[in-house]
């Protein structure tokens, strides 16, 4: 599953590699609208045969892709696999863009759209032949996300992650801790547990996963970036995104959390040995879960995140990506064509689905989606999908991500280190991360709203 912050250290920073390859920067690329890009309208297919190339780093994508040229040997895909977007992919993009040798489409995450729109890097196919169609077969935040806050289209959704809490059901009965619904009762189920067991914690902390804070803040509410007009405004300490911080801090100051990074050698063991109780994770979990904890089958389960007020539906997102199709590319109406198949095909996605783990961004791919035989029996018996699927419809269209999110990423990282650590606050941070995201956009040219 496409997960957006995971990785060790997010080292590249989209605007900074943006930067270096000289990409220039606009205050037109910030609008709706691109006058270095043809009208949405002229987008009609060229005709004869095509060639397109593509860039992905999705395990199965040339099982995908072959599937394609033997079905459509007039549009014609070469696929490069590449490494994962954070970890030289996105570098190379900026790069090709800047020679005018960028592939027609590739694989992008949704929170690094908006580096490569600010770019002049996307393509406007909202006019290509079937997109619009297209829209009420996606989960509508997913759409949202695809026109990068703008009226256009920039890319088709790929996979979601919406969230849900993961929890170690044979804990909560031996101690007799209900399920936590809201936010209030999470707390005090960690304390409870702490108590009951002084080296259980509740979960842990990740300094690292911003984007699983971001998706906490989705949830709760949060406007970390908003575009007004051409101009971009930038709110990571907006009162939602305080009172995340504030929850979190209290938990870490009581000691109900632990400072474990996720997806780290030493999680893993606490998750095995039973020193962590609950993970409020993404639907891609399910997998981490049981490879991380294999000793643990059959005494987890999965329910909706807390809420922060009783009867509340709400959930965030962590991760998930895009096909995008590339500014420069001769093709748009055929690789808008290609983007929707791979994204929508029954066939593809179940490729997609078997060989990446993808949790689609189709309504009825998501309808259809299973957790393997060996995961559903992990979460003993439980149809997991059932959870998540519900929870995406949870998910808020209106949360937008910034031009710089590598920047911002890295700026609350170091925040939240100092702030385990003991020297100042979650909430510090992010209104440490907030000032210096203005600085970043204000140094890059970027127009920022006061």
């Amino acid at each position: 599953m496409m997960r957006t912050s995971h990785t060790p250290a997010r080292l590249r920073r989209l605007a900074a590699l943006a930067a270096a390859a000289g990409l220039a920067l606009t205050a037109a690329a910030c609008g709706s609208s691109d006058p270095a890009q043809p009208p949405a309208a002229a987008c009609a297919p060229a005709g004869g045969k095509v060639e397109l190339s593509f860039w992905s780093w999705l395990p199965g994508i040339d099982q995908a892709v072959a599937a394609w040229n033997q079905g459509h040997p007039e549009i014609h895909v070469t696929v490069e696999q590449t490494p994962q977007g954070n970890q030289g992919t996105y570098s190379k993009m900026f790069t090709a863009l800047k020679a005018g040798q960028a592939p027609d489409l590739g694989q992008v995450e949704f929170d690094s759209l908006p580096g490569f729109r600010v770019q002049q890097g996307l393509r406007d196919i909202s006019g290509c032949p079937g997109v619009a169609d297209a829209k009420s077969k996606f989960v509508d935040w997913t759409w949202a996300q695809a026109s990068v806050g703008g009226d256009g289209v920039f890319a088709i959704p790929q996979d979601t992650g919406p969230m849900g809490l993961f929890y170690r059901k044979d804990l909560f009965e031996k101690y007799h801790v209900p399920v936590p619904a809201t936010w209030d009762e999470y707390a005090q189920a960690a304390k409870t547990l702490h108590a009951a067991d002084p080296g259980l914690t509740i979960t842990h902390f990740p300094q690292k996963d911003v984007n699983w804070f971001a998706g906490l803040v989705w949830q709760a509410g949060g406007h970390w970036f908003t575009q007004d007009g051409q101009q971009w405004k930038v709110n990571l300490a907006d009162p939602a995104s305080t009172k995340v911080a504030d929850y979190w801090q209290n938990l870490v100051s009581q000691g109900l959390v632990s400072n474990y990074q996720g997806f780290s050698e030493s999680w893993n063991k606490a998750l095995d040995s039973g020193q962590i109780a609950t993970w409020t994770g993404a639907v891609w979990g399910v997998g981490t879960i049981a490879k991380a904890a294999p000793s643990t089958a059959g005494k987890w389960a999965v329910a909706p995140l807390p809420q922060w007020t009783a009867g509340e539906q709400r959930s965030g997102n962590w991760g998930g990506s895009t096909t995008a199709v590339f500014a420069g590319t001769k093709h748009p109406a055929e690789a808008a064509q290609f983007a929707l198949w791979l994204n929508t095909d029954p066939r593809a996605l179940a490729i997609l689905q078997a060989e990446g783990g993808i949790y689609p961004a189709t309504t009825e791919a998501q309808a259809g989606a299973k957790a393997s035989p060996a995961n559903t029996a992990f979460f003993g018996g439980q149809d997991v999908d059932a959870v998540f699927r519900d929870a995406g419809k949870g998910v808020s269209q209106d949360f937008t991500w910034g031009p710089s999110m590598e920047q911002t990423y890295a700026h609350v990282r170091d925040g939240f280190g100092a702030a385990l650590a003991g020297n100042g606050t979650l909430g510090k941070a992010l209104a440490d991360a907030n000032a210096a995201t203005i600085t970043d956009l204000q140094r890059q040219s970027i127009p920022v709203a006061k």
